[in-house]
């Protein structure tokens, strides 16, 4: 029995060594820059990835046109493995959504991504910025709080498949009185 085990052990790392060499790319060859409309497509793709309703190729179109709209993406080549969006409205910023593909994620990537985004709502004197995120998804909630953002609120049942709350997050540029 413990030959077995040792042995699934062995095979397993094995498994998991090779796995993380197929999967990781060296930071420095994933690239942000800015996102254009004709990567709404491959957007919608990727979203269809990481969340249960992804926005249709026809919407991030629409989204990533508007002139309001902030986004970035992050590529592999030509490839794009993860993208975060803004939209503001006066001095507000709304973050739509921050996704990165499975294969890629926990190599520093979302951090990437938000840290070109919150340098645009700056250079955009914006006021502050908000976001929504699963309560669950404490990853993610971490992420957020080590950019200074504060739980400012709670959306019951705001998310579906499963329902579950979102907490309200804002990062704060400048002193407002809400």
């Amino acid at each position: 029995m413990i030959r077995i085990t040792a042995g699934l052990q062995v095979c397993w790392m094995i498994f998991w060594s090779a796995l993380q060499k197929q999967r990781s790319k060296p930071m420095e060859q994933i690239e942000i820059r800015p996102m254009a409309a004709d990567m709404a497509q491959a957007a919608s793709d990727l979203e269809g990835l990481c969340f249960h309703t992804p926005t249709s190729p026809t919407m991030m179109w629409e989204e990533l046109t508007k002139p309001e709209g902030i986004y970035f993406g992050a590529f592999d080549g030509q490839t794009l493995v993860g993208y975060v969006g803004m939209q503001s409205v006066l001095d507000e910023g709304y973050i739509m959504n921050l996704c990165v593909h499975p294969d890629y994620r926990r190599q520093g990537i979302a951090r990437q991504l938000m840290d070109a985004l919150l340098k645009g709502a700056e250079n955009a004197q914006l006021a502050f910025v908000t976001l929504e995120v699963r309560e669950s998804n404490v990853p993610a909630i971490s992420l957020y709080k080590s950019l200074s953002f504060e739980e400012v609120g709670l959306r019951k049942n705001y998310y579906q498949n499963p329902t579950e709350h979102a907490l309200l997050l804002t990062r704060f540029y400048k002193k407002v009185n809400l």
